[in-house]
């Protein structure tokens, strides 16, 4: 893996994202800060939403910090996962000219989201601080959470880039299937409203056991349950490691059709 064109390609991401607007890179900051006085002032003031449970000793903001907790993670997850899903049409030019590595170029895009993921997150933390919020040392969880993560949002997005090669509708059908995905796991509700049957179907899910690890270690101030995320971290690597042993195969088609 070079990392220093990962790293050129991640800076020169961020740089391009704004780079026809007035204000350039500072759209970099206030997006997320926009989006962060949103879901924290408008859902908590005026939908009035509550939930049950220590979430609602939270007072005027609980559904906020409940929603933003796992919003935030998610934002990052299915970016990753979509752009990944287009990285190799989007460095055709690229990848036609430069003896890139296919496996390790879709690092870029990762990294890239998740500097965006830590704005986004460092301004949710500057507002639970204002509210006086109070933290556990088990916030530290959140880093092994959001590395598990980013590895299944790799597997699933490299696996549909493979695929988005030759069948160049997979890149619509990810678009699709992610926003079901958001609307099937308890981000903006809670898994209690739903049916018996939908909460048990909640452990084939595979973000729910990663939204409830986000609001255990935030909210009640306790470590999450670690079997599912082990489960969730060891099928994302095996996984992975699946899709680049088919890619290297196909390493050869795949060039050519790009």
């Amino acid at each position: 893996m070079n990392w220093n064109l990962i790293f050129n390609f991640t800076r020169q991401d961020l740089i391009d994202r704004h780079s026809a607007s007035m204000l350039g890179a500072a759209w970099t900051f206030l997006l997320p800060l926009v989006n962060i006085l949103i879901f924290t002032l408008v859902f908590s003031n005026i939908m009035g939403a509550r939930l049950g449970g220590q979430a609602q000793d939270l007072g005027t903001y609980g559904y906020s910090i409940y929603l933003v907790s796992a919003l935030l993670a998610w934002n990052c997850f299915s970016a990753t996962l979509n752009r990944t899903t287009q990285v190799f049409h989007d460095k055709a030019h690229l990848i036609g000219k430069v003896r890139l590595s296919l496996w390790s170029l879709p690092v870029y895009v990762s990294l890239s989201e998740t500097v965006h993921y830590l704005i986004a997150t460092g301004f949710f933390m500057l507002f639970l601080l204002a509210i006086g919020f109070d933290f556990s040392w088990s916030l530290l969880w959140w880093l092994p959470i959001f590395v598990c993560q980013q590895l299944l949002a790799y597997a699933l997005g490299l696996g549909c880039a493979i695929l988005s090669v030759f069948i160049r509708d997979i890149k619509e059908v990810v678009g699709v299937l992610t926003q079901l995905w958001f609307w099937l796991t308890p981000i903006v509700y809670t898994s209690n409203i739903l049916p018996d049957y939908l909460q048990t179907a909640m452990a084939y899910n595979p973000f729910y056991p990663l939204a409830n690890a986000y609001r255990a270690t935030l909210i009640e101030g306790t470590a999450p349950h670690l079997p599912p995320l082990l489960m969730l971290g060891g099928i994302a690597a095996l996984l992975l490691t699946l899709v680049i042993w088919v890619g290297r195969r196909l390493e050869r088609d795949i060039r050519d059709f790009l």
